[in-house]
């Protein structure tokens, strides 16, 4: 070539000569006169130190040299798209999606991320509190809050947060008139409420199916905070995480724990989301102060 500075998009040009067929109707396409395109044909020309078109009645078609530098001009095309598609993901602000159970989104948990937005006030949030399993993969979410029995998506970034514990609980009206059990051998004679909904696993309500009679189960709740208020108002026993309530004075423990329903509670990450750097950023930041809160 004649000259090391030439204009790139000119290959722009050459491409679509090369596939309309003539200056004129690669100038429609390109949204440019007509006189422009064929200074900028001959620009390259002169710039490469070759003919690379037949100009006659016909139209334009490109020479053997033409020909040649096709696939090389549509890569360089290719990767200039690549390059404005980047570019426009990484301008593009997007909201960081957080997804746990209503609870977890606690003020403690809010703080910490209130503390990450103070030192970075570009970063927003969306929040999808559910109980329902969002699938981090296929980008129903960033990032999730989650409570683990089994293993999850190999590919998904994992960071643990603490071992989620769970007994049983009974309101202080219960306690007066009936009592509470010492251990999971001492339900006979009690009452019992539970939780059960087709999106979620049913661990709790299967503990209490294989541990008591059908019969002293005497309310079903789809959502947590029902069950809870049921329990509250003395209607039966339940079971619930320990660091969820561990605040409500209205429910006190019948024994410490159930060893057989505890769970990993661990932050889960796309990978996808993953290479936002505000999202590693964030992960890096909220994960070891979230963690802290249930040591």
């Amino acid at each position: 070539m004649k000259s090391e500075h030439w204009n790139w998009s000119d290959l722009r040009v050459f491409l679509a000569v090369v596939r309309a067929g003539s200056t004129l109707a690669a100038s429609r396409k390109l949204g440019m006169a007509q006189p422009t395109v064929a200074r900028r044909i001959e620009a390259l020309e002169h710039a490469a130190g070759l003919v690379l078109f037949e100009r006659d009645t016909r139209g334009f078609r490109p020479t053997e040299a033409g020909r040649a530098l096709i696939r090389s001009a549509e890569a360089v095309e290719a990767a200039a798209q690549g390059f404005a598609a980047q570019a426009a993901e990484l301008a593009d602000v997007r909201p960081i999606r957080l997804t746990a159970y209503a609870g977890n989104f606690s003020p403690r948990m809010l703080e910490i991320v209130t503390a990450f937005s103070d030192v970075n006030p570009g970063v927003a949030f969306e929040f999808l509190p559910t109980v329902r399993t969002l699938d981090l993969m296929a980008g129903e979410a960033d990032i999730a809050l989650r409570l683990l029995r089994s293993d999850p998506d190999p590919a998904l970034i994992r960071r643990k947060i603490s071992d989620a514990r769970w007994t049983l609980y009974g309101s202080r009206s219960y306690a007066d008139g009936h009592g509470l059990p010492k251990s999971a051998g001492d339900l006979e004679g009690h009452s019992f409420v539970t939780l059960r909904r087709g999106d979620i696993p049913q661990v709790f309500h299967d503990w209490l199916s294989r541990h008591v009679a059908p019969e002293q189960i005497v309310a079903s709740f789809s959502e947590l905070d029902l069950m809870h208020a049921a329990i509250r108002a003395g209607r039966g026993l339940g079971i619930s995480n320990r660091k969820l309530v561990e605040d409500d004075d209205t429910l006190i423990p019948c024994f410490p724990e159930i060893p057989e329903i505890a769970a990993c509670h661990v932050m889960l990450i796309s990978p996808q989301a993953y290479r936002r750097p505000e999202v590693k950023a964030f992960v890096r930041f909220f994960a070891p102060r979230y963690a802290a809160i249930f040591r």
